[in-house]
Formats: C-alpha cells, structure tokens, sequence
C-alpha cells in the first residue's frame, strides 16, 4: 500500500518575533520539503555543519539520553567512490522512555533507539528530521503508551534547538500496524540466533555492522523489564548509496537494522524493514535492481540467522 502523504502542518516564521499571539504569516521564501510519512522536519537557519554540531551538543548536554552511534552518509558514499549530498545521523536512547514502548510491542525495537537526521537538500537548504510518535504509534499499536508525549516533546525541543527555527512539516500516517516488516521464526535459540546473525554480517566484506543494542540490557539498568530483544545497525554504502541519491530522506531508514527478539510464547524471531518499504515511503523511483538486491541480502541473512 502506497502512504497517503499529507501535510496536517505547515507552520512558517512570522516576520513578526515580538508577538507570539500573532498568526505566522507565508513567508514565499521558505522552502517547501518533501512531505514523508511520518517524518517531522525542521528547517534550520545556519549552515550544515553548525547545525549538526549543535545537535550532537544538545544530545550530549542531556543526562537522561546517550548517542549509541553515529552515522556520516557522505563520507561512507565517498568511501565506495560515490557523491552524496551532506546527511548524517545520531542514533540515541532513553531506556525509561523506549522499553514501554517495546513492553507493549517488541516490533517497536526496530524504530529504537531514537533517530535524528540532519540532511541538505539540492537547494542546500539544511533538515532535521525524526519519525514522529504518530508515526511509531501506527505502525507498532502502541496507542496508550504513556512515555509517547513525553518522548514527542523531547525530539521536538532538540530539533528546533538544533534548527533555531519551528517544526515546518509533519505529515500524519496512514499505514497497517507491521506493514512491510518481514518475521521469521528460528529454529536456533536467542543467543544463537543473534550470535550467527551478527557473525554472518561480519563475515561478509561488503557489510559493516555500525552498532549493537541489546534493548533487555538496557530496560534491566533502568530498572524495567523487557524479554530479549537485540537489534543490529549494520550497512553496505554501495547499496545505500543509490537510494539516497534518489531520495536523500532515505537517510533516516539506513543503515539496515535486524531485531532479534523472544516472543511472549518463547520463540525467537527475527525481524527487519522490507526493502519495499523504503520505496513506498520516500517515493524512490529506477533503482528497482538494487531494491531486489538489498531483497534478497536481507532475506539470506535472516535464513541463516535462524537456521532455515
């Protein structure tokens, strides 16, 4: 199923600062983004660079959270030979915020840790951009979780920090709880099946795996219960690549990631995004050959994790 994109939001700056109370008024310089489903943006008012440094100070000032990994699509495209324009990044968590929502559904594990991208479009205008609660919600029926406004306040305050501007573009969802994630049952244990995954990626030198979470480990220091479930952030820059030099919004479903978790029955499952899924979302277009090829990586590593 296509997303339905729509814009609910379109908030743009006043001329006017000295009067909150007062409409914005259309500001026909600004830019319009690209509307994504479920990805809220921010236009920033300073160059790439001190945008993303801001970001990574305003995270790291934080106590409650911590960065788990960083990712520089542009150099990592530079690394294979490939131009991409400037995007990167910042994986980071709050266990009291994130295990609720993977108690309540452990599929959610694959949208965790937290995300946000700084992007710069051919108009060398600057983004930032994260997955709306509205957005992990829908996708993972995780309406009435509690931590849900707080974690959507948290993101939008770093944002527009970040940005020094207002949230420009939120997009509402349209989409079926689980829509193009692909669950396969192990017939290996957890510890197995996790170990043979992550030993399978190693081995393959055009993947590298760019960081580990083990959402149980974590939920236990904060003193909350979860059943196993680990995830895997790992990439290919000659795969990836391609799709965001169609779609550089693409940038805030890579690397590839695969959740390795214990269901309430006590099977172990192995899950991740349906390349099809990058596709609908950001609406990439011509680059079928390397969606089918992605495809089919995703689907012989998931095979050999859980011994298919």
């Amino acid at each position: 199923m296509k997303f339905k994109l729509i814009i609910i939001a379109l908030l743009l700056l006043s001329t006017c600062k000295d009067d909150d109370n007062e409409t914005p008024t259309e500001n026909p310089n600004m830019p319009t983004p690209v509307a994504v489903s479920g990805l809220t943006l921010s236009i920033s008012n300073t160059t790439f660079d001190a945008t993303y440094t801001t970001l990574k100070n305003t995270i790291d000032a934080n106590p409650n959270i911590g960065i788990i990994a960083e990712v520089n699509h542009m150099a990592n495209a530079a690394s294979v030979g490939l131009e991409l324009l400037p995007a990167r990044i910042i994986f980071f968590g709050n266990p009291n915020l994130g295990t609720p929502l993977m108690q309540k559904n452990q599929l959610a594990g694959l949208d965790l840790p937290q995300k946000i991208l700084t992007y710069q479009d051919e108009n060398d205008d600057v983004y930032l951009g994260f997955n709306s609660t509205d957005y992990l919600t829908k996708r993972h029926q995780l309406e009435d979780v509690a931590t849900l406004p707080t974690i959507s306040n948290a993101l939008t305050g770093i944002i527009t920090t970040a940005s020094g501007g207002e949230i420009i573009v939120s997009p509402s969802i349209t989409m079926i709880s689980g829509e193009r994630i692909t669950t396969k049952t192990s017939t290996q244990n957890f510890e197995d099946t996790y170990n043979t995954l992550k030993t399978t990626i190693e081995n393959n030198p055009n993947l590298r795996i760019i960081a580990e979470v083990n959402h149980e480990e974590n939920a236990t220091n904060a003193g909350l219960e979860l059943r196993p479930t680990r995830l895997v952030i790992f990439g290919n820059p000659n795969l990836g690549t391609p799709l965001m030099q169609n779609k550089i919004t693409t940038a805030i479903d890579l690397p590839q990631k695969m959740l390795v978790w214990e269901d309430e029955n006590g099977d172990i499952k192995v899950s991740y995004n349906e390349p099809e899924f990058l596709k609908l979302r950001h609406g990439i277009e011509e680059n079928d050959t390397i969606l089918e090829t992605i495809k089919t990586a995703l689907n012989n590593l998931s095979n050999v994790a859980s011994g298919i």
